[in-house]
């Protein structure tokens, strides 16, 4: 035990003693934690949209009004040139182009129905996709309003009017930060434990004091803990300066208890810290280390659900998703700031986490290899 202290002794030390670390712990995420969430968001506004109305009819205004009334679109181009309209696609200044029929009206009154036609900008496939969402959104609701005009009329509708109502459960005003901040977080939480845990033991080889530890009665599982609970207290430390920023700057508070949160990220930090130590021990210089490191958390983060759906990613990442630990605590911090989940609704989470730290912290103790 007096082995032990004397171990965490000098790493917080050493810790405390490199500026460079103390600025990556601490300036870091509270930089990156209010600067991504305001960029990160897939709520995509501001969308370019061209109309070609060759009817210039009432009905093809007041659809061309509803469109450039919405918060998503700009009216960029309004004509009955078609070709003038995807000419301004080409250049970029239109990314999508709303066709409007010489017989819209007449079509719309005699026969009960009429056809659009919509030619979206693909270069850029998620901002083509959902405005191609939100237009057909607004012609349906446009569809509805002129059908509810002629049953005040009053005149025959042959179709029911269907109206729909609905509540968001857990984000109630879809506030895209309180979705996305959690995830951030999370992100930097495993950035900085994995990196600097990686980071660490091959510092001792590079500055040659390794010699001087292994000639020593030092266990391994002494050493290896001695590396692993200075970061696994700093990664808490960061936890905390995530969570009150989250509080303060976007108002996000968590539904659950900040207790289930702790203890998931106890254990959460033990299998990343484990992942870390065990990256450094078949390294021989921090490069090497670094870009190893950054290799393995790129695959995690992007294959970890925050900015793409688990659910919609093929069938061989979904099962990649099940050992990647990211994932867990992503899934973890959302059900408990969102929907105010408790120990009991992630017990299995806590437990696959619990797997890998027990895996990767063995498996490091394993591999490093005391030479005198």
């Amino acid at each position: 035990m007096r082995v032990l202290r004397i171990l965490l002794e000098k790493e917080f030390r050493q810790i405390f003693r490199n500026p460079a670390i103390l600025r990556l712990i601490f300036i870091m995420p509270v930089i990156q934690l209010l600067v991504l969430p305001l960029a990160a968001d897939y709520e995509v506004k501001d969308i370019n949209i061209a109309v070609v109305d060759q009817d210039h009819s009432s009905y093809s205004r007041q659809l061309t009004n509803k469109i450039s009334a919405s918060k998503y679109f700009n009216l960029v181009e309004y004509t009955n040139s078609y070709d003038e309209a995807i000419r301004g696609v080409e250049k970029d200044e239109a990314d999508v182009v709303l066709q409007i029929p010489a017989s819209f009206e007449k079509d719309l009154v005699k026969e009960d129905k009429a056809q659009l036609f919509m030619a979206l900008n693909a270069i850029n496939g998620v901002k083509a996709n959902l405005g191609g969402v939100y237009l057909r959104s607004i012609i349906n609701d446009f569809n509805g309003e002129v059908r509810l005009e002629w049953l005040q009329l009053p005149r025959f509708n042959p179709q029911p009017m269907i109206q729909i109502s609905s509540i968001n459960w857990f984000n109630p005003l879809l506030n895209y930060q309180f979705f996305m901040v959690p995830g951030i977080l999370v992100i930097l939480v495993t950035m900085v434990g994995s990196f600097l845990a990686a980071l660490n033991i091959v510092k001792e080889k590079e500055i040659g004091t390794i010699e001087q530890i292994n000639v020593t009665p030092i266990r391994k599982h002494q050493f290896i803990l001695g590396k692993l609970i200075p970061f696994w207290v700093l990664g808490l430390v960061v936890l905390s300066i995530g969570l009150l920023l989250a509080r303060v700057f976007y108002g996000i508070i968590p539904e659950g208890s900040l207790f289930t949160i702790y203890i998931f990220a106890l254990v959460y930090l033990l299998s990343v810290l484990g992942l870390g130590l065990l990256i450094s021990t078949y390294t021989e210089t921090q490069q090497q280390a670094m870009l190893i490191s950054f290799f393995i958390i790129m695959i995690f983060i992007l294959l970890g659900g925050l900015y793409t759906s688990i659910d919609s990613m093929p069938y061989w990442a979904q099962i990649f998703t099940k050992f990647n630990p990211v994932t867990y605590f992503i899934e973890v911090m959302r059900m408990v700031v969102l929907k105010g989940s408790s120990l009991y609704d992630i017990r299995y989470h806590l437990l696959i986490v619990t797997g890998f730290g027990i895996i990767l912290n063995g498996w490091a103790v394993i591999n490093y290899k005391k030479r005198s």
